[in-house]
């Protein structure tokens, strides 16, 4: 082989992963310019800033068909398109939009840590920390690493998970169809989509624990209120944290079990 055609079989081969790399993530990842429609008071369970049409009812969840239950939960509102953005104005989709194929994922079991002061069972956020933890035991808990709400998107409260679903489809309520022309009535579960491999619904409200297909962001302050996890480390917590697990949100987790948490392996 000639060095010239070593070369271009190397630069075919440098673009083929570029594409790929491209469309290996969903098109709804550019949550810049976004103004959120809610706020949750310290207790995380009452809205503070939010227009009625905009809350779901509970009963539009509870007591609706699987179809129904999706479209009254709505978008994920931490992946909305940056409406400032001209692509993200002049860019329509189809309305209904595939998310690609859905691969079976592994789950991947977190490193267990110390950790103490909640019951067994719990799943305890510390936004400050970036860190998620399913707790195990009276002392120990395996510790995720997530992202969370950027600054002015965060929130803190109590919820129960009431649903858990698997490669769940995107549906943008009509709030944010009116700032961002164009988006697709339901993007269907998939690589592509911005809720991942499984998504974990926070009580009533418009809140997920979610995989993610984009995880450059893990470990950043980049949604608007969601925690988005790896795909395979959220497969393996949707294995341990059903409908009914309690989720603490904390802006920070007391300093002795933090100091705990980040000092290795259980000891």
């Amino acid at each position: 082989m000639s060095r010239l055609t070593t070369i271009l079989a190397a630069s075919a081969v440098a673009i083929l992963a570029a594409t790929t790399a491209a469309h290996a993530f969903h098109p709804f990842d550019q949550p810049s310019g976004y103004q959120a429609p809610k706020r949750y008071s310290a207790r995380g369970v009452e809205p503070t800033a939010l227009k009625p049409k905009q809350m779901p009812k509970p009963s539009s969840f509870f007591g609706a068909s699987a179809a129904q239950n999706s479209a009254a939960w709505g978008a994920d509102e931490d992946e909305e398109p940056a409406a400032s953005s001209a692509k993200s104005k002049s860019q329509k989709f189809p309305p209904l939009l595939e998310g690609g194929p859905r691969p079976a994922i592994a789950p991947s079991t977190p490193p267990v840590v110390k950790f103490s002061g909640y019951g067994t069972g719990t799943v305890v956020i510390d936004t400050a920390g970036k860190s998620l933890y399913y707790v195990l035991s009276s002392s120990t808990a395996y510790k995720y690493p997530i992202s969370v709400g950027r600054v002015g998107f965060t929130w803190t409260g109590t919820q129960k998970i009431s649903r858990v679903a698997s490669w769940p489809d995107w549906r943008p309520p009509q709030e944010m169809k009116e700032r961002v022309p164009g988006l697709p009535d339901v993007m269907t579960g998939g690589v592509r989509n911005p809720l991942g491999a499984k998504a974990l619904y926070l009580g009533n409200s418009l809140y997920r624990i979610h995989g993610t297909n984009d995880t450059k962001t893990i470990g950043q302050a980049a949604s608007s209120g969601c925690f988005r996890m790896m795909n395979s480390h959220v497969v393996h917590l949707a294995g341990l944290a059903g409908v009914g697990t309690t989720v603490k949100v904390l802006n920070k987790l007391p300093s002795n079990i933090a100091s705990a948490a980040s000092s290795g392996g259980k000891g």
